[in-house]
C-alpha cells in the first residue's frame, strides 16, 4: 500500500514538472505583454528544466506514454534554447572590442570599468544609468584619455545613457518619447568607414509591460531604418533571450551577438543580491558585423555585469 502511494506520488510530481516545463517553452513564444508573464518569460529556461524531472518520474514509475510526453516537452526546450550554444560562421572584416555596462547610477567603481577598457583594448563603450556624477568620476579615473570621443545623455538615477568611442562620433542623435535616454551616434573606422553605434535602454517590464512592450517595439523600428553599414547596438534591453518580443529585434539584418557567438547563456543581472545573477538582460545586437566572442565580467558597485564583445565589422570602403 505505502509503495502505491509513493507511485503515486512521483506520477504527481511528474506531471507537475512536466506542466511546469511545458509552461516555460509556451512563454518563450508568448507575446501577452501582462506582467507576471513577462517576468516569468525572464525564468523561462529554469521552467523549462521541470520536464526533466518529469521524464525522470515517469521513467521511474514505468509509465511510458507519460515519459515520451516529457521526453517531447524536455526537447522542445532544448530546441528553443539551443542557438544560443552554437557559433555562427562569419566573414573577414575589421576587428573591434565593445562592452556595455550598467552603472547602477554612479555606484560603478569608474577605476574598475577603466581598467577594463584598458585592459580589453575597448574602443567602444555603451553605457547605461549614467548619472552627471558618474561622467566626472570616469574622466578622472581616465576614460577620456582611452576614448576621447563622447555622445552623452546623462540623467537623474537611470535614465542617463551614454557612448564612449575611440574613433569620432558624429550624426548624434537623441530619441524622444521614451521614459529612459536612447542615443546613437555614427562613428568614423579606419578601414570600415562609418558604424552606426546606438545605446539602448527600455524601461522595465515592472515600471509597466504595456510601456515596455512599446518602447521595445519602437527601437526596433529605428532599428530597421538604419543605414545599411555595421551598426553596434548595446544597452540594457530589459528582456532576455526568452521574451519574444525581444528576438523580434534580432530578426532582418540584426542579430543577437551571444547568439553568434554561441555564448550561450550570458546571465548578467543581478549582482547586488546574496544570489548569483540569474538573468541575461544585457545585450548586443549588430547588423553588417559578427561577434567571435562576448563574455560577462564582474563590474564593482553596480547591479549588472558587463558585456564584452570582440566584433568583426564588415568593411564598406
Amino acid at each position: 500500500m505505502r509503495a502505491q502511494v509513493v507511485r503515486v506520488g512521483v506520477r504527481v510530481l511528474a506531471w507537475a514538472a512536466t506542466s511546469v516545463g511545458a509552461g516555460g517553452v509556451a512563454l518563450h513564444f508568448l507575446r501577452w505583454p501582462l506582467e507576471p508573464l513577462v517576468l516569468a518569460a525572464s525564468g523561462a529556461p529554469y521552467l523549462m528544466g521541470g520536464a526533466v524531472i518529469g521524464a525522470v518520474g515517469f521513467a521511474a514509475t514505468r509509465q511510458w506514454i507519460a515519459t515520451g510526453v516529457a521526453v517531447v516537452v524536455v526537447g522542445a526546450g532544448i530546441a528553443t534554447q539551443a542557438p544560443l550554444y552554437f557559433a555562427e560562421p562569419g566573414g573577414d572584416g575589421h576587428p573591434i572590442m565593445a562592452m556595455q555596462a550598467n552603472l547602477l547610477f554612479d555606484g560603478a567603481d569608474s577605476a574598475a570599468l577603466v581598467d577594463q577598457v584598458r585592459n580589453r583594448d575597448i574602443a567602444i563603450l555603451t553605457v547605461n544609468e549614467l548619472t552627471r556624477p558618474a561622467v566626472d568620476d570616469l574622466a578622472r579615473a581616465g576614460l577620456d584619455q582611452l576614448l576621447p570621443h563622447r555622445y552623452l545623455a546623462p540623467g537623474q538615477t537611470a535614465s542617463g545613457t551614454g557612448i564612449w568611442s575611440r574613433f569620432p562620433l558624429s550624426d548624434t542623435v537623441e530619441y524622444d518619447g521614451y521614459v529612459l535616454n536612447q542615443i546613437s551616434a555614427t562613428a568614423t573606422v579606419p578601414e570600415v568607414g562609418p558604424v552606426s553605434i546606438y545605446a539602448f535602454h527600455p524601461v522595465p517590464p515592472v515600471y509597466d509591460t504595456g510601456v515596455w512592450a512599446d518602447e521595445l517595439a519602437r527601437l526596433d523600428e529605428i532599428l530597421r531604418r538604419s543605414p545599411n553599414r555595421p551598426t553596434i547596438v548595446g544597452g540594457d534591453f530589459n528582456a532576455t533571450y526568452d521574451h519574444a518580443r525581444f528576438r523580434t529585434m534580432t530578426t532582418g539584418r540584426f542579430a543577437d551577438a551571444a547568439a553568434q557567438a554561441g555564448a550561450g547563456h550570458l546571465v548578467t543581472y543581478p549582482t547586488d543580491k546574496p544570489i548569483p545573477p540569474l538573468v541575461g538582460i544585457d545585450h548586443f545586437l549588430l547588423a553588417d558585423a559578427h561577434a567571435t566572442t562576448v563574455e560577462t565580467v564582474d563590474l564593482p558597485g553596480a547591479d549588472h555585469r558587463a558585456l564584452i564583445a570582440r566584433i568583426v565589422l564588415t568593411r564598406t570602403r
